[in-house]
Parts: structure tokens; sequence; C-alpha cells
């Protein structure tokens, strides 16, 4: 979602014009489905977010207001959205919240090893804690920056860095025991 984005077409989009908004999710699509799928792991239910923020989208572009980046707050309403279904999933109440180097690197290589050992990482990933598992997404799997996945978070910079610290040392731990 870091492609830049026409703010006539936010406006159109806000106004009610189908086109703008069809544009818009279009532009994004890719995006939200791949962040949904990072955060739950299937592909069937990170379509059903993807569809859910894109119907979400269609109601709330209105109330964008522009204090933040357009690709900030849809990214807000893309993890909200993913974060619901997940606590839908797992009966969770509202509130409670490969290998290392190429994870923190933000880099997968292409070969269909490194592609394996990638699902597998993700896995650990995804059951990591909640907070935890978010920010290792919206960092190294989104390339966001702290500031971008702290305002997407809810927290601060600090806590965001925070969390990355805590998942490494977990993530190591696990490899560690494996291999």
């Amino acid at each position: 979602m870091t492609e830049p984005v026409d703010q006539g077409e936010v406006e159109k989009a806000a106004g009610g014009c189908p086109a703008a908004l069809a544009a818009l999710i279009e532009a994004h699509y890719g995006s939200i489905y791949r962040m949904a799928w990072r955060l739950i792991g299937t592909r069937e239910e990170a379509q059903d977010v993807a569809q859910d923020v894109c119907v979400k989208l269609a109601g709330a572009v209105g109330s964008f207001r522009g204090g933040a980046e357009f690709s900030t707050w849809l990214y807000r309403v893309a993890y909200n959205t993913a974060i619901d279904h997940i606590r839908a999933r797992e009966g969770l109440r509202r509130g409670e919240r490969a290998d290392v180097v190429v994870l923190f690197q933000g880099r997968v290589a292409e070969s269909a090893e490194t592609a394996l050992a990638g699902s597998e990482l993700w896995g650990e990933v995804r059951r990591l804690p909640p907070q935890q598992r978010d920010a290792v997404i919206l960092v190294y799997a989104e390339d966001l920056t702290h500031a971008e996945a702290a305002a997407i978070m809810g927290c601060t910079e600090k806590t965001v860095s925070w969390h990355l610290h805590e998942a490494r040392k977990r993530l190591r731990a696990r490899l560690d025991a494996v291999g």
C-alpha cells in the first residue's frame, strides 16, 4: 500500500463516485490481501478479510480526513478487520491482545526451498503474541516505518520497537530449539 494515491481519487470516492472507489480498491487490493494472509495464514480467510476491507472502504472512505497518508489510514482499516477476524475465529474478546535474518531484513529469496522455510517462518510469526506478530508483519513484511506501524497499532514507536525486540528473541529461541 505504499503506492502514491491521487488525493482527487480519494475525494471522488468519498463523494460517492463508484469508478474512483473501484480504482482505489484495485490499487490497494494486493497489499490488503498480503497483510491479511500474513496475519491469518490461509488464503481463503485472507480473501474474506480483503473483501470485508473493500466493503468497509466503500462505507468509510468518506471519513478519511487527510490527517495521515491514505495508505496508513487504509492499513489501519485492514489491520483492524484482520484482527477482528482473528478474534472472532479464536473466540477472543476485544482488548486481548526461512530464518530470522531473512525475515528481519524484509527480504524473501525466490527459491522453492526458501519459500518453504518462509512459510514455516510465517507460521512461527503467527504463533507470536498478537502485538509482537503484528509489529513484525507491519514493519518487516509490509515495510512500514516504526511510526507508521505505531499509528496502525495504536501505540508508540518505542512500543513497536520493544515488540520487535521481543519477537526476535522468541523466534531465535524457537529456531535454536529446532536446529
